[in-house]
């Protein structure tokens, strides 16, 4: 992928604090994406264990995608024995360029994966230049 067309924020941590800039309280997790990109489009694929589409927020604003997801508070009958993962809100941000058609983004949220389609700007994708 071509560092242009998408910046991903990095961080070695898998969650971040609350800043004193944010407007939202608590602990939010990073999840973990993969991206990938064919001639027409990126898709991103993020995790977000828990979360529900009505719980789900994605926002575009001045080239930032943000994507926010509140899980569903544990099951409080539940005694668990071992636990590798807490359940909590996730939150993650990415810059998009100008290659990105922003106006065609698509989201689909499935079994706690978060498809994002965003397809490229027509001239953005490859084409053959026929020479006569």
């Amino acid at each position: 992928m071509k560092d242009k067309e998408l910046e991903v924020q990095k961080s070695s941590q898998s969650e971040s604090p609350a800043t004193a800039e944010g407007t939202r309280e608590g602990v939010y997790y990073r999840p973990r994406v993969d991206i990938y990109e064919t001639e027409k489009e990126l898709t991103l694929l993020a995790d977000l264990p828990g979360v529900d589409p009505k719980n789900l927020e994605i926002d575009l604003r001045d080239d930032t995608l943000t994507i926010l997801g509140v899980a569903d508070a544990d099951d409080e009958e539940r005694r668990y024995l071992f636990r590798e993962y807490g359940v909590g809100n996730f939150q993650r941000q990415f810059t998009l360029s100008e290659v990105i058609d922003q106006e065609k983004i698509s989201a689909k949220l499935t079994g706690g994966v978060l498809t994002l389609v965003l397809p490229k700007v027509e001239k953005a994708k490859p084409r053959k230049i026929t020479v006569s």
